[in-house]
Order: C-alpha cells, then structure tokens, then sequence
C-alpha cells in the first residue's frame, strides 16, 4: 500500500468519484444548464412557440439584452444560446471593460465574420460609457459580434437608447419556487457535476425552506446547497443528512434584494405607497419590513408618507397628516430601530384611514388654469390697499366683513369667475365638509 500524500484530503471519495479540477469549481457554475432543455423557469420566452425560443431554433439570432434580478440565469442563458447557435462566446463587462479590450475583441471577432460568428456577452451593460458605446456599435450594426448585454437595471432607464434600439429586450423572472427545488434535486444527484458523488439526502422542509429564502436566485440556493452538504458530517451509514436547521445554520440570515436608488429602491416603495393608498395594511407593513430590513432611509419613508397623508387621505380624515408628520419627527427624535414602531402606527393609521384625492386634485386644477390661461386680477374689494388715483371714483366695492353677518357668512365675489376646484367625496371627515359647503352656499343665497 502506497505512503499517504500529504495533502491528501482523508474524505475525497476514492476512484472515479475523486475531484477533478472542474469539480473544484463553484457548484453554481459547474451545474449551468448546457441546452435549453435544462434551463428552468422563464417558460414566458424560452416554453415552446415563445419568441426567444423561436429566434434559437431558427438560428437567426438578433442582439439580445437580458434584464432582471442576480441568479435568474442571464449568463447562463447567454453562454446556451452561444453553444446551441454553435458560435464563438467572448465574455467582458461593463465595469471591467476599457475601450481597448473592446476593439480588441472586435476585431479579432472580424476574422470569424464569415464562419461560426461571435457572440459578444457584456454583463453590466448598464454600466458602459459614451466612449465604449461609440467603439461598439459599429461593430453591433455591421454583424461583426452578436451582442448579448445583461443588466438588473431596467435597460429604458439605464442602458444607452442605441443599444437597445437595435436589440430585443427581454426580461427574465426569479426562478419560482418549484424551479428552485428542482435545481436542488438535480444538484445532489448529478454525479458529474453536482453533488452526486456524495451520498446525501435533503428534506422536504429544508428544500422548501431553501427555495423560499433564496428569492427565486439559483446561484444562492446552489451556493447554500453546496455549504450544506460539504460542512455537514456524514452519518454513520456514509449519508450526508440536510435537515431544516442545518439549512437554516448554513443560510444564517436571508438576504434582502434591494438596490438603494435603484430598481429595488423605486419598485418596494412603490408597491408600499399603492399598499397604503388601496387600504391594505397587511401588504403596507410587509413592504416596510423590507424597506427597513434593507436599510432603507427611514427619513425617507417618513417623507412619503406625508404626502400620501395629503395626496390620498387629504380632509378624508385631516388627522392623517398630523400623524404622519409626527412619525417624522419621531424618527427624527428616537432613530432606529425604534423608529420602525412609529413608522408602523403611521402605516397602519393611514392604510386605515378614508380616502380621498379632493386637495390634491383641486390644487393641479387650479395650477393648470394658471399656467395656461390668462392670469385673474384680484377682485378691487379683496386688495389689501385700494391706490387712490384719477378716474378711479366709483369703482371702489366695500369688501365685507364676514364676522359682521349672521352665520359669519355673506355673499361676495372671491374670484372674477364662478369656478369650483375642491370637490369634496363623501369619504369620513370630507362627507362633513361637503355638507358645510352646502350650507354655507345656502346662507350666502339668503344674504
């Protein structure tokens, strides 16, 4: 029997079942689907008939650009469409890439313009300047290099509009649950690639506890996988268990997708606002949740919810915005994480609270007869200071006191025409001051 090595590992599998250099690669990257049929999920444009799909099959690739979340499979897709196609594959990125490297490419990709082509995939492309954009395109438009961008910013905000007016813009989805359990299960058994060369077996709950925290990112769930079943001992019977706590251990804290003044940033607080606005509280508190455990400004949280006490609750219920404006100054005040309970009271009240848009309709009616019609003179009875002057006798109107009337009500013009802009609804506190408007308009009749 041959002396031990030294630095061999006493637990490699022996034989066949030993590690290559491949299999000492990043489980994500070793278990990359190679053809379409081992891409999960995006059935939306890869399922039969769908455009993506039709485009590969038909070999005749346009350039692409890739749009959504880590982990959904824009590289992957990339490097199958590449390998199906039969094309060369040159991969950079929009963060490493200088304009040299890209013309390099470029032209070294003219020497195959007339056999397999060039499949050019840049990540980040949102991240391209002005300068690398002016070294691409000719090349984008002549054919030279089939462009594959992917970026998890929305291409219409963040990509450079000549790029995407000459690619088709598709967006891919976190990969649901199932797809996720799925990659698990092919993981652990694939023994050329995965995980197979070591006996293991995964519950049910720590799958779903795995496709669940991972938000739909297959290179987090293979990640955690690959921890799991490599630190966790086997039984006596050789076996790797992955039980729910030992996933729970090897995950320690779900991670929170939110790029701050980005996609994640405009998309939560977006759906926050439109929680609060259709009276859900449930949704509006989880949405906080997430903004918060992400480290959102609270600051900022607090802004918006003073203008939705304006803008969607206005004299619906006026107390909204005292609520909400002392959330602020609470937040101000104590800070975090015990600002999280004020900010939950003001969630809530306003999610709660009636509704109505009355205040703010009326205000941008008012601006939009200012802005594009002609500008009304103050009525002579409301000036502040009537200006003695020739020809001016008669014209003077005694502006009258409303205290001095019956009701502290009486009739004059406030405005040179009859015009109406806050239109109160019949939501809480407003249903009071629309019947207060109708009888004060009653008592100015009487006057």
């Amino acid at each position: 029997m041959p002396d031990s090595d030294l630095f061999t590992d006493d637990h490699e599998p022996a034989g066949d079942a030993a590690p290559s250099g491949t299999m000492r690669q990043p489980l994500a990257a070793r278990m990359r689907p190679q053809c379409i049929e081992e891409v999960l999920g995006q059935d939306h444009i890869l399922g039969p008939g769908k455009l993506l799909r039709r485009v590969i099959e038909a070999d005749r690739l346009t350039n692409l650009i890739f749009y959504g979340p880590p982990g959904c499979g824009k590289t992957t897709l990339a490097e199958v469409i590449a390998r199906v196609t039969r094309r060369r594959f040159e991969r950079t990125s929009g963060v490493l890439s200088n304009v040299a490297t890209l013309r390099n490419i470029c032209e070294t990709a003219k020497l195959f313009r007339d056999g397999p082509g060039t499949v050019l995939f840049v990540d980040e492309i949102h991240r391209f300047n002005k300068s690398q954009q002016d070294v691409l395109l000719p090349y984008v438009e002549n054919g030279t290099v089939t462009l594959i961008g992917a970026t998890t910013h929305n291409p219409n905000i963040f990509v450079n509009s000549p790029l995407t007016s000459r690619s088709l813009v598709f967006e891919l989805q976190p990969l649901d649950e199932s797809s996720i359990a799925a990659l698990v299960h092919r993981a652990l058994s694939d023994t050329e690639r995965g995980l197979g060369h070591q006996p293991s077996a995964i519950s049910p709950e720590a799958v779903s506890f795995l496709a669940t925290i991972c938000d739909g990112d297959a290179r987090r769930a293979l990640t955690a996988l690959e921890v799991a079943v490599l630190s966790t001992p086997p039984g006596a019977d050789g076996v790797v268990r992955i039980t729910h706590p030992v996933m729970e251990d090897c995950v320690q804290r779900k991670m929170v997708l939110y790029d701050k003044n980005e996609d994640g940033h405009y998309d939560t607080i977006s759906a926050f606002i439109k929680s609060v606005r259709g009276s859900d509280p449930h949704a509006a508190v989880y949405w906080l949740a997430k903004m918060l455990e992400a480290g959102e400004d609270p600051r900022f949280i607090a802004r918006r919810l003073i203008i939705l006490a304006s803008e969607d609750i206005g004299n619906a219920d006026p107390r909204g915005l005292t609520v909400a404006v002392a959330a602020m100054q609470a937040v101000e005040f104590i800070g975090m994480p015990e600002a999280r309970i004020s900010l939950a009271q003001a969630t809530t009240y306003l999610a709660t609270a009636p509704k109505s848009n009355a205040a703010y309709l009326a205000v941008d009616e008012a601006l939009e007869d200012v802005r594009s019609g002609r500008i009304m003179a103050v009525p002579e009875h409301l000036k502040n200071i009537h200006v003695e002057a020739v020809g001016r006798e008669g014209l003077d109107i005694a502006y009258k006191y409303p205290h001095d009337f019956d009701q502290h009500t009486v009739q004059q013009d406030y405005l040179p025409v009859d015009k109406r802009y806050y239109r109160p609804t019949n939501q809480g506190y407003e249903d009071t001051i629309a019947k207060r408007m109708k009888s004060v308009e009653q008592l100015k009749k009487k006057s």
